[in-house]
């Protein structure tokens, strides 16, 4: 049994009321106060067990921050949201940050940089169609992203003074060549791989200015875990509901996710 079916069997429906849960530390320990902030890939999108009460944001129980807040003893407050942006982050979820904030965790740039709808030309077009809206996403990442998270990490900071902030990357999707006999073209999925390169890149530039930590889980995805690979699989190709393909599986969070917050945590 997964760990995050035993944590959601084990804490009852109260504790988990408004996207919340406060779970006791020891009396020898600090309390840690944790507040989970970003898009998909923080809320769980793509792992199944979701929390009903976060509506459209899809919180799961099996997402990094739930399970990292469940081993710890943490107050947890999770805002992730699923679709979010940087301008989501400064309008909607600041608010759960405080100067009692220790700790927060996010993934954030992806949707800025239209990598959602990149991934939907590069499914439904040819490989030309990919490669172009690739390339626009790479523009955007370089060009205008750096200065959206420069001001989104800035103002995390001034939130919470004191807090702890592990900014996570994004894994590489495909393992190329891979075992994948249809789909998209072998070219196509190294140029969104190379995408997730450059936005990587963008990002860890953005939380080393911040002076945040950046986790890059890439290593732990290439190990034959991406769509195509030659492992368990740890990120759905395109699947039902759609809003869940191209997203880590409970595997995922468990396995490529959770650690790499853990080790920087």
């Amino acid at each position: 049994m997964r760990l995050a079916r035993v944590v959601a069997g084990a804490i009852t429906a109260a504790a988990l009321a408004a996207g919340t849960v406060s779970l006791a530390a020891p009396a020898s320990a600090a309390t840690v106060n944790y507040v989970a902030l970003g898009d998909s890939y923080s809320a769980g999108v793509g792992s199944g067990n979701y929390d009903s009460s976060s509506g459209s944001c899809s919180r799961s129980y099996s997402s990094y921050p739930y399970l990292w807040a469940a081993q710890t003893g943490a107050n947890f407050t999770d805002v992730a949201c699923s679709g979010a942006k940087t301008g989501d982050v400064l309008s909607s979820q600041l608010s759960a940050l405080s100067s009692s904030t220790t700790e927060v965790s996010i993934t954030i740039g992806g949707n800025d940089a239209g990598f959602a709808n990149t991934m939907e030309t590069c499914v439904l077009s040819g490989t030309s169609s990919c490669l172009s809206a690739v390339s626009s996403a790479e523009s955007y990442a370089r060009n205008t992203l750096p200065g959206l998270l420069a001001n989104t990490y800035s103002q995390i900071h001034s939130h919470a003074p004191n807090a702890h902030v592990v900014v996570l990357s994004y894994p590489h999707l495909y393992q190329v060549p891979g075992s994948c006999l249809f789909g998209i073209s072998d070219t196509s999925r190294s140029a969104i791989n190379g995408a997730a390169d450059i936005l990587d890149g963008v990002i860890n530039k953005a939380a080393a200015n911040a002076g945040f930590t950046f986790a890059d889980v890439r290593s732990s995805f290439d190990q034959g875990h991406e769509i195509c690979g030659d492992s368990d699989q740890w990120l759905n190709s395109t699947t039902w509901p759609i809003s869940d393909s191209y997203h880590p599986t409970a595997d995922g969070q468990q396995y490529g996710y959770l650690p790499e917050f853990s080790a920087n945590a």
